[in-house]
């Protein structure tokens, strides 16, 4: 019974029913999704992409989808991670459901050979960070996190911070 799961997977978690609700399958997330408010982290044991779609449509906080046979450890840690606002999804229909770079794309980024430096750099971009910011990050002076940001540019052919995190995000170099 699915009261009688999420009654244990949360209180197993230390999580309150206020926090995540789970389901025991994808028919019995459709059969009790009028009792979901937005504030509601969801959990459901499917694996198909149409339960994602519908998870991920209602869900405005965290969600995750387990395969029905998970663990009681992997649904622990569904929860809590749910309850934080995370996202979890089973690594093969994560492949599915989220676009992968293309061929073209990894060569490009493949091309682009930054040092280990510059991809801190980068990834301090990737994170919004300022100049100063990314020096204070990095243990460096703001000179030189201006002469590294330069240098990303330059081997991304791009002209602005903006650009260079949409081009780097588009071949993979970073995740947002």
């Amino acid at each position: 019974d699915a009261r009688t799961l999420n009654a244990i997977a949360l209180s197993v978690a230390g999580v309150s029913v206020t926090d995540v609700l789970v389901f025991a399958s994808a028919e019995d997330f459709t059969r009790n999704q009028g009792m979901i408010t937005p504030s509601h982290g969801l959990v459901v044991l499917a694996d198909d992409e149409r339960t994602a779609a519908q998870v991920r449509a209602t869900a405005t906080d965290g969600w995750a989808l387990l395969t029905p046979d998970a663990s009681a450890d992997a649904l622990r840690m569904a929860v809590m991670a749910v309850a934080q606002g995370l996202t979890l999804l089973p690594a093969a229909l994560a492949r599915q459901l989220l676009p992968s770079a293309s061929a073209d794309s990894l060569a490009e980024a493949a091309e682009i050979a930054l040092t280990p430096r510059e991809q801190e750099v980068l990834d301090c971009l990737g994170r919004g960070l300022p100049n100063k910011l990314i020096a204070q990050a990095l243990g460096i002076t703001e000179a030189t996190a201006k002469f590294h940001v330069s240098a990303v540019y330059a081997k991304l052919n791009v002209v602005s911070r903006a650009e260079a995190i949409s081009k780097a995000a588009r071949l993979g170099m970073i995740t947002l």
